[in-house]
């Protein structure tokens, strides 16, 4: 079980890195956003690339961050029933969710996104719009997201039937620590803080 509590942990691990710089995607959807509005207005042009590219950074920070919500227990739960339940009959509804529905899931997707991501990939699929983008690379985001989600429910499975055992203390407390967001904003006022110091 050590083994895999240790798998579990680099697992945990690649996905808080993944959530941690997904973030930047939402940026870059929302630089370009602008940019094609003001172009829009500014010179009654535009492009459906921007568009596209908007809702390719999108879909990526969506599926991409999928891993990242299960860790941080952020996805949908239904907890007005389950708060009623013991904390190990919580953790059982947990164990069944992820072997009986989410894992599934996630295999099936696979195993019919990664023909479609293939198939766009080598027939150099393009948008039918016009100026519109080559689609593979959004494609190729439905595979790793839910490669990622897989990977995280195999991982809070390995948790929640380490608690069962008695090996490790509840997974599902949610740790006092910093967001994603919060982070963001200290790094950005440290680049900040430098930038005055080397001013001076």
């Amino acid at each position: 079980m050590q083994a895999l509590l240790k798998f579990s942990k680099a697992v945990d691990w690649l996905n808080t890195q993944v959530g941690k710089y997904v973030i930047w995607l939402i940026m870059g959807s929302t630089v370009i956003s602008a940019v094609n509005a003001i172009v829009r207005k500014a010179f009654n042009t535009s492009s459906n690339a921007y568009l596209e590219v908007q809702w390719y950074l999108f879909a990526a920070s969506f599926l991409l961050a999928a891993g990242y919500t299960l860790l941080n227990g952020e996805h949908v739960r239904i907890d007005v029933v389950s708060s009623h339940f013991t904390k190990r009959t919580q953790i059982w509804i947990d164990v069944i969710g992820f072997a009986v529905f989410l894992m599934p899931l996630c295999v099936a997707v696979l195993y019919f996104g990664i023909p479609f991501f293939l198939q766009g990939y080598e027939s150099g699929e393009m948008s039918s719009n016009a100026g519109g983008l080559i689609r593979w690379p959004v494609y190729l985001m439905m595979p790793l997201g839910f490669a990622l989600l897989l990977l995280q429910g195999l991982s809070e499975l390995i948790k929640r039937i380490a608690f069962l055992m008695g090996l490790i203390d509840d997974p599902t407390l949610k740790k006092a620590a910093k967001t994603v967001e919060e982070e963001l904003a200290e790094d950005i006022a440290r680049l900040a803080e430098a930038k005055n110091k080397n001013a001076a």
